[in-house]
Formats: structure tokens, sequence, C-alpha cells
């Protein structure tokens, strides 16, 4: 008796996973489409760049002096991409799409066990079709990256809860979001935890739940949070002993209370900013309610009123200060696609083809913002410093210095691999550096970390062309503070481009002409 051919064997994908790279196809597919933003991106992907050059993956530098501003995840994350797939801007993205895939993920696990699979695959649709997200997945900054982890933390600690309240397993999602606080310290600082933490609080206590912080404390998940976050920490404070004053009170306590920073606005600004960047999905905010539906279980109203006290202590915490980067309230973003799908599902369920139709044009308006968005964007940037790098590294032979005139520019050593920090040379005895919220301060701030690199870094102008003696010197500086460097003799103009100038200045004999070399 012969047995009938087996039929041959088919690898099916699930839903899940198709899903998933549909996702990351749609997040990613632009993210090398345009040059990196200065000075935003350019900062945060040249500190990345430093870190892979010189091998030091403990303390981030910028123009080689450490950057105690921000902790390391983002550089690590970056570094290592650059190393595998290239230095570009494509790899330089992949760290805030890591970390808009992780809370796109997670949200919408959790949001299928509590809300169904409805409404978890209309909150995932809403969540990646926001324009704000959608440009925040491909910005290559830290705001993303936190939000991602803080996104984490929030959902598994509530994940937790609700499993615990049916008595199911609950502690792979209570270590997940210590996990998650812990990674977000380690992306942007306290705000990784103090933020979960602050709406896992006060969500127990609004709904009558103050029991379940036991759970949450349960050793384990605090144990995870000091093997990942820690480390990092004591090796930095072991070689700097005063990084922790700088990073801790000064870095978040005074500044967060302080004036002087970046993008100052009145106290609704955030109110009104992410309504605008979530449009048109945040009008169906409307529609979800903060008390129960008919019918619906305890659990998911209770998913529900987490997802709108999140959403409005984290607005609330970032109107406080002064200084509003925009880019601080993406953590918002996953609350609201969460209200938005359960308000959508909610009202298909009552019917009515209007709906339906409403539903599908709010998401094809989202999809054409963001390719707008980022079309537009692509296409009327002009900041971009690659051209006169790629200049300078063709034309610059080994041994000639370089140095940057009034302006610390931050894609040209990343563009022209330039393998030594760069002198600075500007007025640094000016008081209002301190002032201002810049490059100047930053490199200010960062000198007495190593003051003996700092003297031969930040140059005084009326000393620092003195740095041409014995070899020729390449001298970057914008269009109208190039006036010093064309007086020099032997000063060439060599190139023009996005109103940032490239001059070769020819080698000076010191003795003959009476220049002093700088010193520390």
């Amino acid at each position: 008796m012969t047995r009938a051919p087996r039929p041959a064997s088919r690898v099916v994908a699930s839903p899940g996973l198709i899903g998933a790279i549909a996702v990351l196809g749609w997040l990613a597919f632009s993210i090398g489409l345009r040059a990196l933003n200065l000075p935003e991106e350019g900062r945060y992907v040249g500190i990345a760049w430093e870190m892979l050059r010189s091998g030091d993956w403990i303390v981030p530098t910028e123009d080689g002096l450490p950057f105690f501003h921000k902790p390391p995840l983002f550089y690590w994350l970056t570094a290592a991409s650059m190393r595998v797939f290239g230095v570009d801007a494509a790899a330089a993205r992949l760290a805030p799409l890591l970390g808009a895939a992780v809370g796109a993920i997670v949200l919408y696990r959790v949001a299928r066990r509590w809300s169904g699979e409805d409404a978890a695959r209309w909150t995932a649709l809403v969540l990646v079709t926001l324009p704000f997200f959608f440009g925040g997945a491909q910005f290559a900054n830290l705001d993303m990256l936190v939000a991602g982890f803080m996104a984490m933390a929030v959902l598994l600690a509530g994940h937790a809860v609700l499993l615990a309240r049916n008595g199911r397993p609950h502690r792979a999602a209570l270590v997940g979001a210590w996990a998650g606080a812990a990674l977000g310290l380690l992306a942007k600082g306290l705000i990784g935890i103090v933020l979960p933490g602050g709406v896992i609080v006060v969500w127990l206590l609004a709904t009558r739940q103050a029991r379940s912080l036991l759970l949450l404390l349960s050793p384990v998940g605090p144990a995870m949070f000091l093997l990942i976050a820690a480390p990092w920490f004591l090796a930095v404070q072991a070689q700097h002993p005063g990084f922790f004053h700088y990073f801790f009170v000064y870095q978040h306590f005074e500044r967060f209370a302080a004036s002087g920073f970046n993008n100052v606005q009145p106290w609704w600004f955030f109110f009104a900013a992410v309504p605008a960047l979530t449009l048109p999905w945040s009008l169906w905010l409307l529609r979800s309610p903060f008390v129960a539906r008919a019918g619906e279980t305890a659990e998911t109203t209770l998913w529900r009123q987490l997802m709108w006290i999140w959403l409005i202590l984290v607005l609330v915490f970032f109107s406080i200060p002064q200084s509003k980067p925009v880019g601080y309230s993406m953590a918002v973003l996953f609350p609201i696609a969460a209200l938005v799908g359960d308000a959508v599902v909610a009202r298909l369920r009552g019917g009515g083809a209007w709906t339906r139709r409403a539903a599908w044009a709010s998401a094809a308006i989202a999809v054409a913002i963001c390719l707008v968005a980022i079309g537009w964007s692509s296409a009327t940037y002009d900041r971009d410093n690659t051209a006169i790098a790629r200049t300078l590294a063709r034309l610059r032979a080994p041994g000639d210095r370089v140095v940057f005139v009034k302006e610390y520019f931050f894609d040209i050593p990343l563009h022209a691999r330039l393998a030594e920090p760069v002198p600075v040379i500007d007025d640094w005895h000016d008081p209002a550096i301190a002032a201002r919220d810049n490059w100047r301060r930053e490199l200010a701030e960062a000198a007495p970390f190593a003051p003996t690199l700092a003297a031969t870094l930040l140059v005084d102008a009326e000393h620092g062309f003195a740095l041409r003696c014995g070899a020729p010197l390449w001298v970057l500086a914008k269009s109208g503070d190039d006036a010093p460097v064309a007086a020099l003799p032997g000063a060439t103009r060599v190139e023009v481009s996005n109103r940032v100038a490239l001059w070769r200045v020819a080698a000076a004999e010191c003795a003959a002409t009476g220049a002093k070399r700088p010193t520390p």
C-alpha cells in the first residue's frame, strides 16, 4: 500500500507579523530621504559619531568634551547602528524608530487584552498615522526613544495591575514595566521613571486601587531597574566625581524651574499644539468618555481611565516649566491613540455607514498629512552642510588643522569624518554665554569636566588664528562672520554653501610673524 504524498510544507506568516512588518515599513520608508536637521539631530548624532570614533562607550562627548546633559542610550543605539549600516541619515535615525516600534507593539498587545481585537487594531492604525508620531519616529533625537520606553512602563504596569485583579499571572508584566522605566531613565533621565510612576500612582489613587501599589513595589521590579540603569551612572561618577550633582540636580531640578532655555511658551501651549499635531484623529477624543459605558467590564473602564489620566497628567506636567519644546509631549501620543481607537470602535458598534466612512476618511487624511509633511521638509530644508564637509574631506591634507569660527557646525565632523575635536574660536569670556541654551553654553559647561582639553578647544578670538602656525588651517564660519578670516595673509575662500564659508589659510611662521600659540 502506497502512501499519499505529503503536501509541500509552507511557511505562513501570522497576521500579527505581517502587521508589524507593515508598520515598520511605513515608519521607516523615508528615514533617509532628508539631511540631518540642525542643530537638534546634528547634535545627538554627532555625539554618537564621536562615541563610535573614539571607542569610549561610557562618556558621551560633544567636540571631545564630556556631554552629561542626557544619558547614553540614544548614543549607544545610534553608534551601533552606524557601525553596522554605515554613517548616513537612515542609520542615524534607527533609535527613534526603535522607540516608536517598542511603544506601538506594547500598546497593541495590551490594548487587545483589555479593549478587544477591533479596538487594538484601530489603536495601532491611529498611532502610526498620527502626523506627530510619524515625524517623531524619523527624527534623530531623544524624544521618541524615551516616549516609547515610558509607554512600555505605563502600559505594562497597568497591565500587571489589571491581571492581578483577575487573579492572573502578572510578574512578567511587572518586570517589563520596571525594565521600561530603566530604559527610559537611560534614554533621557529621571523623566523616564518619574512620569510613568506618577501616572500609575494617580491612576491607582483616583480609581481606588491604592493597595496595588504594594504589588508594583515587589522587589523583583526594582531589582531589574537597578540592574539595567545603575551601572552606567556609577561608572561615570567614578570617572567624574561632579557628575551626579550636574546631572541630577542641575540638569533636572534647576533646569525644570529655570528660565533662559529654548522655546519659551505660555502655559496652554501643549493643550493647543498636541491636538493640532494629531489632526484629524484628535477630533475623535470627544467620543471617548472617562466614565464606564453600558455593558463593558470594569477592567475595560479602568484601562480607558488610565489612558485619560496619562494624557492629562503629562500635558499638565510639561506645561509647568517655561521651556516647552514640542517633542517633550510625544509620550501622550500613545494614550491619544488608545482613546481614539476606543472611540472609533464604540461608534462603529452603534452602526451607521457614516461613522465607518468618517473613520476611514480620517485615516486617509492623516496619511496624506504625513506624506506631505515629509515631502515638504525633504524639499525645503536648506541648512545641510554635507556638501561643504565633503569638500573639506577631499581637499584637506593629513596634518592640516580645522577650526570653527563663532559657530559649532554639528554635522561637519560627522560628514567630513574628522578624527579629532575641532577648536572653536569665539569670545569665551562673554557673560551672555550662560544666559542662552545653545552650543556655546553646552561646551562652556563641559569645560570643568576636562579643563586641559577645553583650554585647547575653546579658543579666544585674539589667539585663535595662531593655530595656523606651522601648518595650513581650514576654517569654517558663517558667511557674515568670516571677515577676520579674509584678512589673514594667505587666506583663500574655497567654497560657500548654505551660508557657510570654507577657507584655507596658508601656514604661518610663528617666529617671523610674532604669532603666539594658544596655551592651556
